[in-house]
């Protein structure tokens, strides 16, 4: 099953990274919007090896109308007693507030589930980060528990994370058919 697939809402796509995207995420990266809450950019080598498939993480590009507007990554738990995976996901300042996020957490969120097998995904937003928050909920993700001491920030204390979790049966469908959409526990999913 596709590891890096195209996925298209409207004027969002979430699509492979290239090369040339480089530079415009570790851009958007050391944003102050971003930074804030990811912290020092991650070097262009190691934003080359998520992009171009060499580690663990999955990393796609967030395009809207055409425009690298920012990075959205998952990783995928193999054993099969615990299998599940988890998103992350940034954007540039400019793209920020305007539900963009929320739209691309879904979709990579249907894909994850529908194409990739998963029944349940998480995500770990800073327990401070009230907008990001929100816009998981809005997806079907509901909080799990605070992670203590969880990051070390920007300013070089360790904040407090909070775990969410979605599963499959959870999902918020998108436009159209709300059953085309769900992922159910008893739909089809990949031997992997």
């Amino acid at each position: 099953m596709e590891l890096r697939p195209l996925l298209v809402d409207r004027d969002l796509v979430i699509r492979p990274g290239r090369p040339v995207d480089v530079a415009p995420l570790r851009a958007i990266l050391a944003e102050p919007s971003v930074a804030r809450w990811w912290g020092e950019p991650a070097s262009m080598a190691e934003v080359t090896t998520d992009l171009l498939g060499e580690g663990d993480t999955i990393l796609l590009v967030l395009e809207v109308s055409g425009e690298v507007a920012g990075g959205i990554q998952y990783a995928e738990e193999g054993d099969p007693r615990y299998r599940h995976s988890s998103i992350d996901v940034y954007l540039s300042g400019r793209f920020q507030g305007r539900g963009l996020g929320t739209r691309a957490v879904g979709l990579l969120a249907h894909f994850l589930c529908r194409h990739r097998g998963h029944h349940r995904i998480t995500i770990d937003p800073a327990a401070a980060n009230d907008r990001a928050i929100r816009c998981y909920e809005k997806v079907g993700f509901r909080p799990v528990g605070i992670l203590r001491g969880y990051e070390r920030g920007p300013d070089g204390v360790f904040h407090d994370g909070l775990l969410m979790d979605l599963i499959g049966d959870d999902l918020v469908a998108g436009d159209g058919d709300v059953e085309a959409q769900r992922c159910s526990r008893s739909s089809g999913r990949s031997s992997q």
